[in-house]
């Protein structure tokens, strides 16, 4: 009888040292992205929003990393949104705050039932949600002054956003680093935008953030967002790397060699003349061109003298 081999466990030093390493490349990369895109400065009153996912759990705590040897002064303040699911453990993310002494607050709004109400069952329920919860924070950020609003979306979902709209909206946009919101009163940043999922994965993992899953749409397999995860997926596990490239060309947009008149002056180039073009219509109708005067042609004639004279 043949025993399986007794593989011992790595000794927790080696542990220590990869987290300790995880813990700093993240704290590198998400300071270069705040410096880079200017997200926060002196004076700022940050509301970081906790979901009590993987990531906005490793959003607030290398926040609270970064505030302790910042630059500039700025105050965090963790806000979540509590949507009264059924079966949501209200307890555990005001014990986790409470036990790392962060200031917090609680918002309370029954969005559940508006969105299971409203949203055809089997349909997908994240648009709805995501519009009810943003307008909450955004209406407790501004009732409390915040001058910016963290959100913990990562270099994966920026990437995943980027194919979504290409493939689903017929658009080159994506989840920028840093935005105005629509009606100008909000600044939205996300300092995770250099992170890689995988690590905000094993970082929460080695951080033991008490995770509190989403049920509310977690179910729905046949979501557009889903469908591309797992093409990028594929992608990355067929040529390692990929994903990197691809969130390294969202920072180098060259206008010039793709296809919008509103972002370069394709009609100026290597234009030779001021003269109006013809519009669109024109062309369509296929009306026809003024006709170019012809030159007459000389011919040269002989006299009786031998003498070249000019013949039309």
């Amino acid at each position: 009888m043949t025993t399986q081999a007794h593989i011992p466990a790595p000794p927790p030093a080696r542990h220590k040292r990869e987290a300790d390493k995880l813990a700093k490349r993240l704290r590198h990369q998400v300071g270069k992205a705040i410096a880079d895109f200017g997200m926060i400065e002196d004076g700022d009153k940050v509301m970081v929003c906790l979901s009590g996912g993987k990531d906005s759990y490793t959003l607030l705590d290398v926040l609270l990393q970064l505030q302790k040897k910042a630059p500039v002064r700025f105050s965090i303040t963790a806000v979540n949104l509590d949507q009264k699911q059924p079966g949501f453990p209200e307890h555990v993310l005001p014990e986790y705050l409470r036990s790392i002494g962060v200031d917090f607050h609680i918002l309370e709004q029954d969005t559940y039932s508006v969105v299971s109400r409203v949203i055809p069952e089997g349909k997908t329920m994240c648009s709805l949600c995501s519009r009810l919860r943003r307008g909450a924070l955004y209406t407790h950020a501004a009732q409390h002054g915040f001058t910016k609003i963290a959100l913990g979306h990562h270099r994966d979902d920026m990437v995943n956003t980027f194919f979504l709209n290409l493939f689903f909206h017929a658009k080159l946009s994506g989840m920028p680093p840093k935005l105005l919101s629509d009606d100008g009163k909000h600044v939205v940043i996300r300092p995770l935008a250099y992170v890689r999922e995988d690590d905000i994965a094993a970082y929460a993992e080695a951080r033991g953030f008490p995770i509190i899953p989403c049920n509310l749409c977690g179910s729905q397999e046949n979501l557009q967002r889903k469908q591309v995860s797992r093409m990028l997926a594929q992608w990355e596990k067929e040529a390692p790397g990929r994903i990197e490239t691809m969130a390294r060309a969202l920072g180098d947009i060259r206008p010039s060699q793709l296809a919008d008149p509103k972002l370069f002056d394709f009609l100026a180039l290597g234009r030779h003349s001021d003269a109006p073009l013809p519009d669109a219509h024109a062309w369509l109708a296929g009306a026809p061109a003024e006709p170019e005067p012809v030159a007459m042609a000389l011919h040269p004639v002989r006299n009786h003298d031998g003498l070249d004279i000019l013949k039309s």
